[in-house]
């Protein structure tokens, strides 16, 4: 085929239209569709490659988490993990398939209005602002009352072990201290959705241990939907009520937590 051809291709399936017909999957990772608070259908997405080519980071998902439900994307780098979560928040659109949150489609609905809250690797706190003004940042934008920030901020620094540092700028802080402040701001958005992107590798061992316990005590007392995703089969283990393994673009494999998951990890 001429290298036109190919750009043309490439073209056409990047630019492809969203899909809006209610499709009838076989659904994979819910043991009770009815009750899914995020459902993903036949989701792909691509990227422009080299050479006119097409990288399909993912490939016709498909993906049900129960409401309140804390489950753990595992796998290895590049297959996905990281291109799912930024499409369930909105910051991708996918290619074809549906995303839908409580009930709702999101396909064209705006990151600032799926009341999903997000945590990446880095904390990426603004350097110029205190603790305090990093986690209030976001309510100040939406222009909450003075009073209903100070309280969410406040009941936030208390939950995550953070009072006395509200004045502290982030490089006064530890490096468990600036996750915590992501944490908070991510927090007090009192969202249903938690989404958190291998938030803890960048910190030694005692503190993802530590942390960890917190992420989940929080999710619990929350009664959040959270996915978490790490390329840890020990964190995956600790943390997740079912756990999906991806590869490629799609999952392989999801499993409630217990012994399947790890002796099947280790057959991979």
């Amino acid at each position: 085929m001429p290298r036109s051809c190919t750009v043309a291709v490439s073209r056409c399936i990047l630019h492809r239209p969203l899909v809006r017909k209610r499709l009838e999957p076989p659904y994979v990772g819910c043991y009770n569709w009815a009750v899914a608070h995020i459902a993903l259908e036949h989701l792909t997405k691509c990227f422009p490659g080299p050479n006119g080519s097409v990288i399909r980071a993912l490939e016709a998902l498909n993906l049900a988490v129960e409401e309140k439900e804390l489950l753990v994307l595992a796998g290895p780098s590049g297959c996905g993990k990281t291109t799912l979560l930024r499409l369930i928040a909105g910051l991708e659109e996918p290619n074809s398939g549906t995303i839908s949150i409580g009930g709702r489609i999101m396909n064209e609905v705006a990151p600032k209005d799926r009341d999903v809250a997000m945590v990446f690797q880095s904390p990426a706190l603004y350097p110029h602002l205190s603790v305090y003004e990093n986690i209030a940042f976001g309510l100040r934008i939406r222009k909450l009352p003075r009073a209903e920030v100070e309280r969410r901020v406040m009941g936030a620094l208390e939950t995550l072990k953070l009072q006395g540092c509200e004045h502290r700028k982030p490089h006064e802080l530890s490096g468990g201290q600036r996750q915590r402040v992501a944490l908070g701001r991510a927090l007090v958005r009192l969202s249903k959705v938690f989404l958190l992107d291998e938030p803890l590798s960048n910190l030694d061992a005692p503190l993802r241990a530590e942390l960890r316990a917190e992420i989940s005590a929080l999710q619990r007392r929350l009664g959040a939907t959270m996915i978490y995703v790490t390329h840890d089969p020990a964190e995956a283990k600790e943390l997740g009520d079912r756990i999906a393994v991806m590869k490629d673009g799609t999952i392989c494999q999801i499993e409630k937590n217990g012994p399947n998951y790890l002796t099947a990890n280790k057959r991979e």
